[in-house]
């Protein structure tokens, strides 16, 4: 009984307001639009799935903060998504490097479509799933620099690197004029705008702010290993709106990058606990979803430029890749990446970006290119290139963001800050009630 009234009621609320907004434009698609405003609440989602991932793999004294280092990317990339960002990001193209400021507050933004980018759902439906990716992909730099970081600077941090790096960086591979997007570089989800970028700039950070007092000799494991498990799961399922948004619309390149997300997130979740079984003789929850996060940063570049095989060899090889720079070459060379921010998304980053090179077929995206694998070895050139200027952009900027700070504002905890934690001295807060 409950469905013959339940179904026209839900009838009569939503149609009537698919078919209006696809009459605001003469192209506008019902089915696109309600995908994409689907897409739009899971990539949103990440944020914190993203907080509680993190806030698992810390101590508990730091929890809330870095908590916070992901949610309170949501207030401030809100706001200078609106008021600024989305126009440096896709308007109008300043010498192939940045857009200028024609959209600033949404000016012009409207239901109406900008056939440059989607002819089939409204331009603002556009700017705010892009807004969820602007969102996310500083709250991964946190992951290099939690439980020593002061919060009041990495706040004007995160916000200074959203602006010099983020949004260069996807304006050049993403929008019309851009200089990688000209040069023919393939990036279907941010391979290179989002995890090489943020894993690059997690390293520097870690490097320049300096190792976690007592790392190398302190226990610092993590402290809560279902919200690891939580955060993980909800990452997963928000990154196939991620992926398959990306597409902006309903299409078998859609499709496509459903099934390449996955394959390779599930596969790479199970070559990481084999590894670990192989090395280290046990099976852990954290590495099962380290091993699946890994595999989805892998897959993103070419989520809609490959083919299911593909997206297999991906996941089989991404987790190897990161494993070994978490687990050998970090303890190599000594630097403190927290949470391996640059392991796992820096390096997956590089890796997917390169094996979208290599992959890539016109045979599932007619709009990309055909790679090495199919006789046009020439498409690496234009994939290093994205990536050697993301590497670039990334290190260079984040450094000097943190070299000018210092010189007005405390960046680094103390000593003592971070002995009581950051949880108390940032935020008067404390996670649990006995520590």
């Amino acid at each position: 009984m409950r469905k013959y009234i339940l179904i026209p009621f839900l009838e009569l609320c939503l149609l009537p307001g698919i078919a209006r907004a696809a009459d605001a434009g003469s192209e506008l698609n019902g089915a696109d639009i309600t995908f994409m405003a689907i897409s739009t609440l899971l990539v949103l989602i990440m944020t914190p799935a993203l907080a509680f991932f993190y806030g698992g793999l810390v101590r508990r004294k730091n929890t809330i903060n870095t908590i916070m280092m992901s949610m309170v990317c949501l207030a401030i990339f809100a706001v200078q998504w609106f008021v600024y960002g989305y126009s440096l990001s896709f308007g109008p193209d300043v010498g192939g490097i940045i857009g200028n400021l024609d959209w600033s507050f949404f000016h012009g933004v409207g239901i109406a479509a900008n056939p440059d980018y989607s002819s089939t759902i409204p331009q603002i439906l556009f700017a705010l799933f892009q807004m969820a990716f602007a969102i996310l992909t500083p709250a991964i730099v946190s992951g290099g620099i939690v439980e020593r970081t002061r919060f009041p600077a990495y706040c004007l941090f995160i916000l200074l690197w959203g602006t010099l790096v983020y949004d260069p960086m996807c304006h050049m591979v993403w929008a019309v004029g851009g200089f990688i997007r000209n040069v023919g570089a393939l990036d279907f989800a941010g391979g290179t705008v989002i995890h090489v970028t943020s894993g690059f700039s997690a390293l520097t950070a870690a490097i320049l702010i300096g190792k976690r007092k007592g790392y190398g000799t302190l226990s610092l494991r993590p402290h809560n290993i279902p919200y690891v498990c939580l955060g993980g799961s909800l990452l997963w399922m928000g990154w196939f709106g991620f992926n398959a948004g990306a597409g902006l619309s309903v299409s078998g390149v859609m499709t496509q990058a459903l099934a390449n997300t996955g394959i390779a997130s599930c596969t790479a979740g199970l070559v990481w606990i084999i590894l670990e079984e192989f090395i280290h003789k046990k099976i852990t929850a954290l590495g099962l979803m380290t091993g699946i996060l890994a595999g989805l940063v892998g897959i993103t570049p070419g989520a809609g430029f490959v083919d299911t095989n593909a997206a297999f060899v991906i996941g089989v090889t991404t987790p190897v890749i990161c494993f070994f720079f978490i687990s050998c070459v970090k303890s190599y060379f000594g630097y403190d990446d927290s949470l391996d921010a640059f392991g796992c998304h820096g390096m997956g980053g590089v890796w997917g970006a390169l094996m979208t090179g290599i992959f890539c077929t016109k045979a599932v995206n007619s709009a990309g290119a055909d790679g090495l694998l199919y006789g046009n070895p020439a498409q690496m050139i234009p994939q290093i290139t994205g990536i050697v200027v993301g590497m670039v952009v990334a290190v260079v900027m984040t450094a000097v963001i943190l070299k000018v700070l210092g010189c007005f504002m405390t960046v680094r905890a103390t000593p003592s800050e971070e002995a009581q934690g950051l949880d108390l001295i940032d935020h008067g807060e404390r996670a649990y009630n006995k520590l």
